[in-house]
């Protein structure tokens, strides 16, 4: 008789743990499972696909979260598992139609793209949140008035309400910095990014006093890449890694461009850029200077006006 891992063991107590957690991580969660209990069982994607009158392929994007669930689908899977006992079942199919129900952010579906949605999902269940940003100052360390400058000049066609709809969102989004459990946020930020006036003198001043704030916290940690660093262009463009509680999910990589965004989940992928990560966070200036650097910035900036 094949041992199988149990539902209890891992997804309901990771589900638990992210209250926050939406459709994509959801998804993931029960994804991930179903591909243990297959692979535990020595069933192949395509009996599996049999099973539930569709593609290995369609069994791949099933457990790779990146389909939705049908509750039939899903029983079906459990029974040819060996997955009988009633209080698993249950677990595992409640949170399949929890995966199927919008996150907080959806009430701003109207003020950002399509493209976005899986990534505030992620971000909300992330345990620790790496990114390197060149233009601009990290989305959940600006001020208010900095994102408001930030999100009028890229979105010149959009109307007063749908910037401030945007910013909203950044503000709440800013939140899971101070819940009770927040994830390590670890930026490295070029510090072109804090020479060029977004919103003129008085708003970078007070950015800069934010990020002279938030790189106190325990939990926050802001390293400034120096002009004068070299060997980092290979990045061509911002990087935000997310990880996840307990090693349940894979690494995600999220690059954002002009009018997308790729995430990148394979280990071949995310071990590359954790590396650019490792090599930024070496060339940047170390935490314990980062006060310093900011201090002398917002003084440089004050005598430049």
């Amino acid at each position: 008789m094949r041992t199988v891992p149990s539902v209890g063991d891992h997804t309901e107590d990771h589900a638990s743990e992210r209250g926050q957690a939406g459709p994509t991580v959801l998804r993931m969660l029960v994804g991930a499972h179903l591909r243990r209990l297959r692979t535990a069982c020595g069933i192949t994607r395509e009996e599996a696909g049999r099973v539930i009158r569709a593609s290995d392929s369609k069994i791949s994007r099933l457990e790779l979260g990146r389909t939705g669930f049908k509750q039939r689908d899903v029983a079906d899977l459990l029974t040819l598992y060996g997955v009988t006992e009633e209080a698993e079942r249950e677990t595992l199919l409640a949170l399949a139609v929890r995966a199927g129900a919008p996150g907080w952010w959806h009430e701003y579906g109207d003020a950002v793209p399509h493209w976005f949605d899986a990534y505030l999902d992620l971000e909300q269940a992330a345990c620790v949140i790496r990114t390197y940003q060149l233009q601009f100052v990290p989305g959940l360390l600006q001020t208010e008035d900095y994102a408001r400058a930030v999100i009028a000049s890229s979105s010149r066609d959009a109307s007063p309400e749908g910037v401030e709809r945007r910013v909203a969102l950044r503000m709440r989004r800013q939140r899971l910095l101070h819940r009770p459990d927040p994830p390590r946020f670890w930026a490295v930020i070029d510090e072109v990014a804090l020479r060029r006036l977004i919103g003129g003198r008085a708003t970078m001043r007070a950015q800069i006093e934010r990020l002279i704030e938030l790189a106190e916290l325990p939990h926050v940690t802001i390293q400034i890449m120096p002009f004068g660093a070299i060997g980092h262009a290979e990045t061509a463009g911002p990087i935000t890694v997310l990880r996840f509680p307990e090693g349940e999910l894979p690494d995600v990589v999220y690059l954002e461009q002009l009018s997308g965004a790729v995430y990148l989940d394979k280990e071949a992928d995310t071990a590359r850029y954790r590396y650019v990560m490792n090599r930024l966070s070496v060339e940047a200036g170390q935490p314990s200077e980062t006060a310093e650097i900011l201090h002398r910035i917002l003084a440089e900036t004050d005598q430049s006006g």
